[in-house]
């Protein structure tokens, strides 16, 4: 059976510096480029039989610049909407909710853009939905190779708690790094991480 390869997009000026990135579409930073293109070396030698990303330039850029030829955008893969939060550090949050805890207490509808925002299940079931369209072409009975998803930390998080049949709030046990390559699998046909925020030596 092929693997599902999930590659989270590299460095953006609000994931340097620990801002909530949902919905806002910035672009890498130099280093994020950088670390994008680092990341080619941990899918060298794999067969790749379909790319998505999020529709976020982050993302696209980074599938690009990682030498992947994506199928296309998936909106499911956007990640999760921060509401009121977005763009907001977690200790200017707690600075006015303490012990504030996002997979916990979830976030407020609001802030510059009008965010509806989306609590961990919602987010949940946008994972859901993406594993059942690929889990088809990675477990079919000659799959033709891997399958990469190219999104954002906490979906991505998300994702790989609900492919070991975890709830959602698990994937705050997982933490991701930027321009890093995980990879869900199966033993004994069951589900599991088989590898879990690589980065490339020189990242």
């Amino acid at each position: 059976m092929g693997e599902i390869i999930l590659l989270r997009h590299g460095e953006t000026a609000w994931s340097r510096d620990g801002r909530h990135t949902g919905r806002t579409d910035l672009p890498l930073t130099d280093e994020g480029r950088r670390q994008a293109v680092a990341a080619a070396a941990l899918l060298a030698g794999r067969t790749i039989a379909a790319c998505w990303t999020s529709p976020a330039q982050r993302a696209v850029d980074t599938a690009k610049l990682a030498g992947l030829d994506a199928d296309g955008t998936d909106p499911d893969l956007w990640e999760w909407d921060y509401g009121g939060y977005e763009g907001v550090t977690s200790a200017h949050i707690q600075a006015q909710r303490p012990c504030w805890f996002l997979w916990r207490d979830g976030v407020i509808p609001g802030g510059p853009a009008g965010f509806p925002g989306e609590s961990v299940e919602q987010v949940g079931e946008r994972c859901d939905r993406v594993i059942a369209r690929v889990l088809p072409l990675v477990t079919g009975d000659a799959p033709d190779g891997d399958v990469v998803l190219v999104a954002h930390g906490h979906l991505l998080r998300v994702l790989a708690a609900r492919w070991i049949e975890q709830p959602p709030e698990h994937g705050s046990r997982l933490k991701l790094d930027t321009a890093s390559v995980s990879r869900l699998g199966f033993e004994h046909d069951v589900r599991v991480l088989t590898a879990w925020n690589q980065l490339p030596p020189s990242a």
